[in-house]
C-alpha cells in the first residue's frame, strides 16, 4: 500500500498558531484613534463675534489708564517752552509701563475667558482672541490718550513761571503688543496643560 504524500497529510493547526497570526489588540487604544481635524468653517462666525466682543473692552482699559496714568509737571519758560520739573520726566516711562501692565493683565483674562468656551476650543478661536486683543489695545491707546488730554485741560493762557500738568501720553506704539501677547500666552499655556488632541472640545 503506497504511503500518503506530504500534501495529503493533514497537519493539525493548533490554537496557539492561530493566536500568533492574529495581531494583538493595541495596549493603549486611544493612541490608535484618528486625530481630530481642525474645524475652520464652523468656527469662523464665532471667531468674528469673539474678536469684536474683545475689542470693545479696549474702551474700558483706555478709560482706566487715563485715570491712573500720572501727569507730568512742567514750568513755562520764555518763548513758551515747557521745562519739566526735577524727576517729573520719569512719568513718561510710567505712562508706558502702566499701559503695558494693564494690557498684559487684560490679555491674561482674555485668554482664560476664551479658553472657557469649551465647545469652540482650537487655533481659529485663539487667533480670533489675539486679533481682538490687538484691536482692543489700539482702541485703548486712542481713547485713553484723548480722555487723558481732556482731563488736563489748561483753561487760561499760561504765564512765565507757571507750573502746568501735561497730560499723559504714549510715545511708542509698541505698547499695543502687551494685550495680544498676554492672551496668546494664557491660551497657549492652557492648551499645553490640557494635553488632548481635541483640547476637550465637545462640539463639532
Amino acid at each position: 500500500m503506497p504511503e500518503p504524500t506530504e500534501s495529503e497529510v493533514e497537519t493539525p493547526v493548533s490554537e496557539a498558531a492561530v493566536r500568533v497570526e492574529t495581531p494583538p489588540p493595541p495596549v493603549f487604544p486611544l493612541w490608535h484613534q484618528p486625530r481630530p481635524k481642525v474645524r475652520i468653517k464652523a468656527d469662523l462666525l464665532p471667531a468674528v463675534s469673539i474678536a469684536s466682543f474683545i475689542a470693545l473692552f479696549g474702551m474700558a482699559i483706555g478709560w482706566l489708564w487715563s485715570r491712573l496714568a500720572p501727569a507730568q509737571l512742567v514750568v513755562v519758560a520764555e518763548g513758551g517752552k515747557l521745562i519739566p520739573l526735577r524727576a517729573e520726566s520719569y512719568h513718561r516711562f510710567d505712562d508706558l509701563v502702566l499701559f503695558v501692565l494693564l494690557g498684559l493683565g487684560a490679555g491674561v483674562v482674555t485668554g482664560a475667558g476664551v479658553w472657557m468656551l469649551r465647545e469652540r476650543r482650537g487655533p481659529v478661536i485663539m487667533i480670533a482672541a489675539v486679533v481682538g486683543s490687538g484691536l482692543a489695545a489700539w482702541l485703548a491707546m486712542q481713547v485713553g490718550v484723548s480722555w487723558a488730554e481732556a482731563r488736563f485741560v489748561v483753561e487760561a493762557a499760561p504765564k512765565i513761571g507757571d507750573v502746568l500738568p501735561v497730560a499723559p501720553r504714549l510715545e511708542s506704539r509698541w505698547v499695543v503688543v502687551g494685550w495680544p501677547l498676554g492672551a496668546a500666552l494664557a491660551y497657549g499655556f492652557a492648551a499645553a496643560w490640557n494635553g488632548r488632541d481635541d483640547l476637550g472640545r465637545r462640539l463639532g
